[in-house]
């Protein structure tokens, strides 16, 4: 086994314990809808479908990032991908760093021919072999957007960490301007705040991926690999590093109508999703809950995805929400 093949099984085995999910849920449990208690609707009529990248989708859910570059990954994947293609909903892959690395081919589009497939790389590793390598990470899997992810404090805490981050974002800027799909950028877990979003929309980036604290903390799970004290003991002040998820999408949104933003981090249930797109999100992304599911079965996803969509239709209905443009709207009780 490969370092990095290791470091994804540890990262797979550690995501599944309870002591690396942030304590709050992003700041969600602060947010509370008003209770409608005439919606004035048949629960036949709503309707949680959305467009994502010009395709339709039958809830405002991707299956977010996770792993991918070790034993488990390829079964994970299979059934990550089959589930998303049944249900209609996207998938993002794990970094492909690896596969890649390894001249391995990530055949997706067997499992998920139809599905909207999101590519993954990290930002250093954009940094440090450009364009070409994001659009072979693309072909690989015929992805319809690529994801650059942004990792720095995870990278400090993990053992042989990336530590040179200049040039990043000028290589996300040519990233945006020739790469033949769109750029989704997001972070791991730590928040993209006002300031960083803005400098992102300028260099051309059209979706944002917020991954504010809340769910998998990757710095408690890098923390939990380190041997050595010392190292431990630098990083233990800033394992709850970060901003929530809930207090970011709105300031993030305010910067830009047009910008796609897609809520991550700390989103556990269907009325988390409901929450995140009330407060601005045009999509959410929840990784760990399929987790164990993926490690199971295509069916267990499967159930996980419909338990996840009825939760949001049960939002809608006690907000009288016929569609996700009314639930955008749904009035909030005071903070």
């Amino acid at each position: 086994m490969t370092d990095i093949s290791k470091r994804k099984a540890d990262h797979i085995n550690l995501a599944l314990q309870a002591e690396h999910q942030a304590s709050k849920s992003g700041g969600f449990e602060r947010i509370r809808f008003e209770h409608n208690c005439l919606p004035e609707l048949h629960t036949d009529e709503i309707d949680c479908s959305t467009v994502f990248l010009n395709q339709q989708c039958s809830a405002p859910l991707i299956i977010g990032s996770m792993t991918g570059g070790c034993e488990r990954g390829e079964s994970i994947n299979r059934h990550l991908a089959e589930a998303a293609e049944q249900c209609k909903i996207p998938m993002a892959l794990g970094s492909q760093r690896a596969a890649l690395q390894d001249g391995l081919a990530q055949d997706m589009r067997r499992w998920a021919p139809n599905a909207i497939l999101l590519g993954n790389l990290g930002g250093t590793q954009l940094q440090q072999h450009g364009v070409e390598l994001a659009q072979r990470a693309v072909d690989s899997v015929q992805a319809n957007a690529m994801i650059i992810h942004l990792n720095p404090l995870q990278e400090l805490v993990q053992p042989n960490g990336d530590r040179d981050w200049r040039g990043i974002l000028k290589a996300i800027e040519q990233c945006c301007a020739t790469l033949s799909v769109p750029i989704i950028v997001k972070e791991v877990g730590a928040g993209i705040g006002p300031a960083s979003a803005q400098r992102l929309i300028d260099v051309g980036v059209s979706w944002i991926e917020i991954a504010g604290r809340g769910g998998t903390s990757w710095a408690s799970i890098e923390n939990a690999r380190i041997e050595q004290t010392r190292e431990q003991q630098i990083a233990a002040p800033f394992l709850d590093w970060g901003m929530d998820t809930a207090t970011l999408i709105p300031r993030v949104r305010s910067q830009s109508s047009q910008l796609g933003l897609i809520a991550s981090g700390g989103l556990r249930d269907g009325l988390d999703i409901a929450r995140a797109v009330r407060l601005g999100a045009n999509m959410s992304a929840i990784a760990q809950p399929f987790l164990k599911p993926a490690l199971e079965s295509t069916e267990a996803v499967i159930e996980k995805i419909e338990i996840l969509r009825e939760q949001l239709r049960w939002t809608m209905f006690l907000t009288g929400s016929k569609n996700l443009t009314q639930l955008q709207n749904a009035p909030l009780l005071p903070a």
